[in-house]
């Protein structure tokens, strides 16, 4: 067990280190939010001073829709990472993912970079993370009949005092893992399950590589409560493994995925028949990013790399000031296409550049 806890938490280690760089970035895809452009208003009415951005997520109202995406935990270093990410999202009064708990399931041993958390933002919205190979493993050993090893899961979820629990899917990334867990089977099986006896609503996420319509329906029929798309054109994580491992950026794998912007268009057409929360993150750096994000259906927008970066700057003040200026720049964009609210921005504001010329 301590060999594991020793792997688990080098590798956080390692991960932290290189995502504060932009090697990790895509070499030749995009989030594809290029390809698209806001429909200016020129007669637009909208009063810039009264939009709002209050949100209701996770039964808690935040004032964006805005989630400082799953990160770290389980190494030294976090503790202090999560400290100062969780005091800027308790002043944005914003929702915050915690990263994964795998190692916390290892040993006591850094429960605390975990629990800094909830100290520091006693009234937002917060995410736990657990790994889809995780789950499927409680599958595989048939421990899910019963139902005690959601008993696990439950105690993540206590030891964060989190208001939701992120599954993350990451098949790509375990896949270019010398270590990498690549037994997924009955991972659908046991989220269905997971669903009826966590005591609080389950989210599921990539990790860079997108969800696709497809996938997103059967994990809608598995009663999921939200998808976080986390598309191709941010952090390869593919990429990430791949440079740990002293590999080549010219690796086959190291651009897989769906681009972000696919991702959100194509699994919002799915909220004719399920009512779930879409969350928009991928390659998502700037407020022109997160508002298209929106205005493509995303309820949520979510970004990781950049905010650490800025919070390794400038600290949490640095995170503060960037969510804010993110947020002028989308009441802006809001004012210019005759949108007094974010669900108007939602409705046919924005068109691929091609049909522009």
């Amino acid at each position: 067990m301590q060999q594991n806890d020793s792997i688990t938490s080098r590798r956080k280690k390692e991960h932290l280190e290189l995502c504060l760089t932009d090697e990790v970035s895509f070499n030749n895809k995009t989030n594809g939010f290029e390809k698209y452009d806001f429909l200016h208003y020129a007669i637009t009415e909208v009063d810039i001073n009264k939009i709002t951005f209050e949100t209701k997520f996770l039964n808690k109202k935040i004032s964006y829709p805005f989630l400082i995406s799953c990160m770290t935990g389980g190494v030294d270093v976090s503790e202090s990472i999560n400290a100062k990410l969780s005091v800027a999202a308790n002043e944005l009064n914003i929702a915050l993912g915690v990263g994964s708990q795998r190692q916390a399931l290892e040993n006591k041993s850094f429960h605390h970079t975990y629990k800094i958390i909830r100290r520091n933002a006693p009234g937002i919205p917060i995410l736990g993370n657990i790994g889809a190979a995780q789950i499927a493993e409680m599958s595989e050993r048939s421990r899910l009949k019963s139902g005690k090893s959601f008993d696990t899961v439950q105690y993540l979820v206590d030891l964060v005092e989190a208001d939701g629990m992120v599954i993350h899917l990451n098949p790509a990334q375990e896949l270019m893992q010398p270590e990498g867990d690549i037994l997924q089977k009955g991972l659908l099986k046991s989220i269905t399950k997971l669903v009826k006896n966590l005591k609080v609503p389950l989210f599921v996420k990539e990790v860079g590589s997108g969800i696709s319509k497809f996938a997103a329906k059967k994990l809608l029929d598995a009663g999921i409560t939200g998808i976080d798309v986390a598309g191709a054109g941010g952090t390869s994580w593919t990429g990430v493994e791949i440079l740990r491992n002293k590999g080549s950026a010219t690796n086959e794998f190291w651009d897989w995925g769906l681009p972000t912007s696919y991702c959100i268009k194509e699994i919002f057409r799915l909220k004719k028949k399920y009512k779930f929360t879409l969350v928009g993150s991928g390659g998502i750096n700037s407020g022109v990013e997160a508002a298209k994000a929106i205005a493509l259906g995303a309820d949520i927008v979510a970004s990781a790399r950049i905010i650490l970066q800025e919070l390794n700057k400038n600290g949490a003040e640095g995170v503060v000031k960037l969510v804010n200026k993110w947020f002028d720049t989308v009441r802006k964009i809001m004012y210019l296409t005759g949108s007094n609210s974010l669900q108007e921005l939602r409705k046919n504001k924005i068109v691929e550049k091609g049909s522009l010329y």
